[in-house]
């Protein structure tokens, strides 16, 4: 099954063979997107071998169809913070031999003015993931409060101006409704006094929205939490980053998780008491020079592995 060179799958073979493929395992795509990483996927299992691919975007599931016909593969509309009870359904828990998530918004998403996730191309102010659910970006930034807005700007884009735009963009919607990524890229830049030669004024606070609305960080947590359920003793995870607080998110959970009870150094105890349930394999994985010439998108990404005891 050949690609379609839609958009540049990142981190592709290194997040794939970070799950350490047995070519009769169980692999789950917790973030299907365009098909690039399961496409991999399938090309190193045997016939036995199965992946469930799983994505909550719409577009995903018609990507999905393109797979019909290989038998081994399934696909299922959810968000991958469902993966456990939708494993539960399938009597998977446990047996799972490796999970890949490569989080945030995909370059389509962001290459589709309609969908409003960019800050460079007008289109209507949506930013859900799954746009048959929940409440668009549109519909928040004209109700929220001012002390609201402030603090998703602060928490999920770390933005030094939060109140300067939430106060901005107050003032704005009581004039008119704000329906237009542009136009709300518009008021973001006049309300920051200082702008970063580097990066767009509005780049934090879109990516701020875009977590809240979609609750990213709280599925990412949920997910991981539930990751020792899921996966079979010797199954690995495979999570890919995009920006500090996705990667901080996961980064601790491994580092909490592949220490164990923390006791003082003098109590003598076996490291199986430890309660230890993964363990770390080597290093964060960024994109390599090449990649990031070929697909500046990538510059960000950050790759981390671990694997259950």
């Amino acid at each position: 099954m050949k690609p379609k060179q839609s958009h540049i799958t990142v981190l592709l073979n290194e997040a794939v063979d970070g799950l350490n493929i047995k070519p009769d395992g169980i692999y789950l795509d917790g973030t299907f997107g365009r098909g690039g990483h399961s496409r991999l996927i399938l090309e190193k299992l045997g016939v036995n071998g199965r992946l469930i691919g799983i994505d909550r975007d719409l577009q995903a599931v018609q990507t999905a169809k393109e797979f019909e016909k290989d038998s081994r593969f399934s696909f299922f509309h959810q968000n991958f913070a469902n993966i456990k009870s939708l494993l539960e359904q399938q009597g998977l828990l446990n047996k799972i031999d490796g999970i890949l998530l490569d989080l945030g918004v995909s370059s389509p998403q962001l290459d589709q003015a309609e969908r409003g996730f960019s800050f460079s191309k007008d289109g209507p102010l949506d930013m859900r993931m799954d746009t048959s659910k929940g409440i668009s970006a549109q519909d928040w930034i004209n109700s929220a409060a001012v002390e609201d807005m402030k603090k998703v700007f602060k928490e999920y884009g770390e933005e030094k101006f939060s109140l300067r735009i939430a106060r901005g963009i107050e003032a704005y919607r009581s004039e008119k409704q704000i329906t237009g990524t542009l136009e709300l890229a518009n008021i973001i830049d006049k309300a920051c006094p200082v702008k970063d030669k580097f990066k767009h004024p509005a780049t934090r606070t879109f990516q701020a929205i875009r977590i809240f609305i979609n609750d990213e960080l709280g599925e990412i947590r949920a997910t991981l939490q539930d990751m020792y359920h899921l996966l079979a003793s010797g199954g690995r995870m495979s999570v890919i980053s995009f920006h500090s607080l996705e990667d901080r998110i996961v980064k601790r959970f491994i580092k909490s998780e592949s220490q164990g009870i923390q006791l003082p150094k003098e109590i003598p105890v076996l490291a199986t008491d430890m309660d230890i349930k993964f363990k770390k394999i080597g290093k964060a994985i960024k994109a390599s020079k090449e990649e990031v010439v070929a697909n500046p998108r990538s510059r960000s990404a950050i790759l981390r592995i671990a694997e259950k005891f």
